[in-house]
């Protein structure tokens, strides 16, 4: 942040050997999804306009320096022209490199901060590419590694383009704060591209030209015939299961070293969600004991400091997993012995500290003291009770597991005689956020998710990766038993709880409505539009119809639950959550009666 006459920018700020070259304010500023870079800075609205900064005391004491330019120009060097971008820009339909290039800069430099959704590193590569495919030149793009102390993962990716090809790669995910990509590139490619695009010449020739700042520099030598340039290279992008596997991992790591707490407590329930996330506390440790291995020195000294031990090495990730990762397994009457023994066994393959606990006695107490104020005592359905009540016993099941976790997070290193606590991990999906398919302040209640924003469908794909890379075999009967919250009696000894039967609605329509209502901005009008002719082939217009209408009504009734939804990991554009991205109403009108009878008029004509 730079202060201009009162105004406050968002800044690049070019130095070469102590001296202040420019000041570039940004001219495209973030205001959508998770930013809100208007409510911050002031964008530069002068194109090709530089204005005279003065320096405060304190820089011109180290630079020498009492102005500086500011504003939107580019440097000339000895050899070449470089031009800037700020993250946004290169996103913007008027990007700056486009009148750049075309007034001779060659080589474009852009530092991002641009977050990790999954699938999304294709498009920062392929708007790169095109920059320089279009136009020529050279474009160095740096972006941001690391928990930006929020729900956001900035994901590396640095890249060097030229001419349409990428010639150098940084990596997607990584423990390394600094990471340095280098290539030798020749200018006189740039020239000879350009040269052959008559379309690009003529525009050229009428650009507006961009405020040159000269400097005594030179990027290239005299004698450098002989070395050779970079050969392009084909970018390797991460499969979905690896970007899960390894982006709330580093996201973890960042996360734990930086709160100074002693490691992870998850409620390991044995189904996929809690598993899903075990396995990315395992993966976590894996990344942990590679960048060690490899010679990180931080990311071992914040190993030594989690585990309070200033000699310990992470070497094995199941020995590193039992000293900083807690799970727990909280039975109730209306669990089964195989989620029991599914948690138990992954718990022992990845090595975890795990705990077995029983909570019925503190849910028979909870309910003891509603029985004895009001002399009623509530029932399952299964047991001849109502709806309500049947809601409400299992809601004071899942809340009793909540207020455990967060007791044995504080003293189960106490009881073991290690020092500090340990973070809560939540586990519930993005798809039941926007549905509402849980209890606010159960289990999904914590301090971090790690898979908040991802889908079912996306998290049983996930599984699978981790069986066939991690050989975690008690992951199989985990992938093929049926989603379930065991909150309702067992009948026979056997579940007569399904989510998906619970919820009215599979996990797959759930992503496709929230791709629909988020990403392609529908209402439960526009929404059933467009599933009629997607669904044309397995359900007639008037189930689409309930279908839709069902949808809304448990989406709007559970909104309000997004506002108290754990911070997490934000790795889908269709996410829920309230306090950034999603800024929605919490309280609607659950009826819809507009929406609805326009939907119900449709059908009918249909």
């Amino acid at each position: 942040p730079v202060m201009h006459r009162n105004v406050r920018y968002n800044c690049r700020v070019i130095f070469l050997n102590k001296k202040i070259l420019l000041i570039r304010p940004k001219i495209t500023l973030a205001n959508a999804g998770n930013y809100r870079e208007l409510r911050w800075f002031t964008p530069w609205s002068k194109p090709r306009h530089v204005e005279e900064y003065f320096l405060p005391r304190i820089i011109q004491e180290v630079t020498g320096q009492e102005t500086v330019p500011f504003g939107d120009a580019v440097l000339a060097t000895e050899d070449t022209c470089l031009g800037t971008e700020i993250c946004e820009e290169l996103w913007a339909p008027n990007s700056p490199h486009i009148e750049m290039g075309l007034d001779g800069v060659e080589i474009f430099t852009n530092s991002s901060g641009s977050h990790h959704v999954l699938r999304k590193a294709h498009t920062r590569v392929d708007l790169v590419n095109s920059a320089t495919a279009k136009n020529g030149g050279i474009y160095i793009l740096a972006n941001q590694k690391g928990c930006d102390g929020d729900r956001l993962y900035y994901d590396g990716c640095a890249m060097i383009s030229v001419n349409g090809d990428t010639v150098a790669q940084g990596s997607q995910f990584s423990l390394d704060d600094v990471e340095v990509l280098v290539a030798t590139l020749d200018l006189e490619d740039v020239r000879s591209y350009r040269a052959e695009i008559s379309s690009r010449n003529l525009a050229a020739s009428k650009v507006c030209p961009y405020p040159r700042i000269k400097v005594n520099f030179s990027l290239s030598c005299s004698d450098d015939v002989a070395v050779p340039a970079y050969v392009p290279i084909q970018w390797r992008h991460h499969s979905p299961e690896e970007e899960i596997s390894l982006g709330p991992a580093c996201w973890l790591w960042d996360f734990l070293r930086r709160s100074k707490q002693a490691g992870f407590f998850l409620p390991l329930s044995g189904g996929i969600d809690s598993s899903a996330t075990a396995c990315i506390g395992y993966s976590m440790c894996h990344q942990v004991c590679l960048a060690v291995k490899n010679g990180n020195a931080e990311v071992l000294a914040d190993a030594r400091r989690i585990v309070n031990d200033e000699t310990y090495v992470p070497e094995d990730p199941r020995e590193f997993c039992r000293r900083i990762f807690t799970t727990c397994y909280m039975a109730s009457e209306n669990s089964t012995q195989e989620t029991c023994n599914r948690a138990k066994l992954l718990a022992e393959q990845i090595g975890s500290y795990h705990i077995s606990l029983n909570i019925d006695a503190a849910v028979k107490a909870i309910v003891g003291i509603f029985s004895m104020v009001t002399g009623r005592s509530p029932r399952f359905s299964a047991y001849g009770g109502s709806s309500r009540e049947n809601l409400a016993l299992q809601n004071v099941q899942a809340r009793i597991r909540m207020v455990l976790a967060y007791l044995f997070a504080q003293l189960t290193l106490w009881t073991r005689g290690m020092p500090g606590g340990l973070l809560v991990l939540g586990s519930s999906n993005v798809d039941e956020g926007l549905r509402g398919y849980l209890t606010k302040y159960d289990c999904s209640s914590a301090d971090i998710n790690p898979i908040g924003g991802i889908s079912k469908t996306d998290l049983k794909s996930f599984i699978q990766y981790c069986i066939e890379n991690f050989q975690l075999t008690s992951l199989r009967s985990i992938m093929s038993a049926p989603p379930t919250a065991e909150l309702e009696p067992l009948v026979d000894g056997q579940l007569s709880q399904t989510d998906e039967v619970d919820m009215g609605m599979t996990y797959a329509e759930l992503s496709i409505y929230g791709k629909l209502r988020k990403i392609a901005k529908a209402g439960p009008y526009s929404m059933f539009c467009k599933l009629i002719s997607i669904w044309k082939e397995i359900c007639t217009p008037r189930e689409v119809a309930s279908k839709v209408k069902h949808f809304f009504r448990m989406y709007s009734i559970n909104r309000h639950k997004m506002t108290t939804l754990t911070p997490a990991y934000h790795a889908e554009n269709y996410s829920p959550d309230d306090n950034r991205f999603d800024l929605r109403p919490f309280l609607y009108n659950t009826t819809w009666s507009w929406q609805f009878r326009c939907i119900d008029k449709q059908v009918n004509a249909l």
